[in-house]
């Protein structure tokens, strides 16, 4: 995403060396940021792998017009599109592709988000309960807040927050309905978690409005299928590379991953396969590469990320 720019839309791209050295090693050819934001990871491959272009997607209009600030000196090597990252083969193809040398995603919630909070993301800041990262969706948080009863409210706060208390605030939520803004339901999400829970983990209502954000945008609903429609995008050789940094993300690029990686065998661990399973990509390396320390003093939102990337493999034949 975006670097320290004169642009309202500024982050720092995490684990920026990691996701250059991952794509050296692509063929030359197009790279897809589907999560393009204000250009940070995109500006660094562009300017240290020679031969890559960049096709950048994003459903954020205001990251999109930070990016081609960021990227503007780079010419024709930098296309880019509003767009949800579930439509990425779509969009691909509509440029001329049938094949991309790699895909990065750069999941979650950018710092330019987080801290306006005109956005609506923000506890900290009071601001319109809106969380869209397209502002051109019909559903905001206010809608969730206000609309959902009590059950589904809760399952929604635990689920995609992790939150032990999902339920008490669920309640204490419906009970003090209806919300205009942020800073009145955080202080209710404060209100009904138990004051010795309340002084570890960071801001009491952090989970509540991250799972609200994630219900908001569909996060994890759409990423199985943008996963798969890279993965397939792929020439041999070309990489996906994955930044995660929700665990229920982090599980669905494992699982995705995983499963081409195997091609979906079903026979038992350590056996050979006899069930005609045909793996698509091999795995970067096992399990998920984090952040240094150094980084992440520097940068506290690098803290949970988990780094993740397969490669395609031939197609071989029968």
């Amino acid at each position: 995403m975006s670097e320290e720019t004169a642009h309202p839309f500024r982050h720092r791209p995490v684990m920026v060396e990691e996701v250059v050295e991952l794509f050296r090693a692509v063929p030359a050819g197009p790279i897809v940021d589907a999560t393009v934001g204000g250009g940070g990871h995109a500006r660094a491959l562009l300017e240290a792998v020679e031969g890559l272009e960049v096709i950048g997607f994003d459903r954020d209009a205001d990251a999109l017009g930070a990016a081609r600030e960021a990227l503007a000196g780079f010419g024709p090597r930098v296309v880019l599109r509003q767009a949800r990252f579930d439509n990425l083969a779509a969009g691909v193809r509509e440029l001329g592709y049938e094949s991309v040398s790699g895909v990065l995603f750069d999941l979650g919630v950018s710092s330019p988000q987080l801290d306006r909070p005109d956005r609506g993301f923000s506890y900290r800041a009071d601001g319109p309960l809106d969380m869209r990262m397209d502002q051109r969706q019909s559903t905001t948080a206010a809608d969730i807040v206000n609309g959902y009863d009590r059950d589904r409210l809760a399952q929604v706060i635990a689920e995609y927050g992790d939150e032990r208390f999902a339920a008490r605030i669920a309640r204490s939520i419906v009970a003090a309905r209806p919300f205009g803004g942020t800073a009145e339901l955080a202080e209710v999400v404060r209100s009904a978690i138990p004051a010795p829970a309340r002084r570890h983990g960071g801001h009491p209502a952090r989970r509540t409005f991250q799972a609200l954000r994630i219900e908001v945008n569909r996060e994890l609903d759409i990423l199985p299928a943008a996963i798969d429609q890279a993965l397939d995008l792929l020439c041999p050789g070309g990489r996906c590379v994955v930044l995660a940094y929700h665990s229920g993300e982090d599980r669905i690029v494992k699982e995705r991953f995983v499963e081409a990686s195997t091609g979906g065998c079903t026979c038992p661990p350590g056996l050979p396969c006899v069930c005609g399973a045909v793996p698509t990509v091999r795995l970067v390396r096992r399990g998920a590469r984090r952040p240094s320390a150094l980084e992440v003093a520097a940068n506290r939102r690098a803290e949970s990320a988990r780094l993740r990337a397969a490669e395609k493999l031939a197609v071989t034949g029968p």
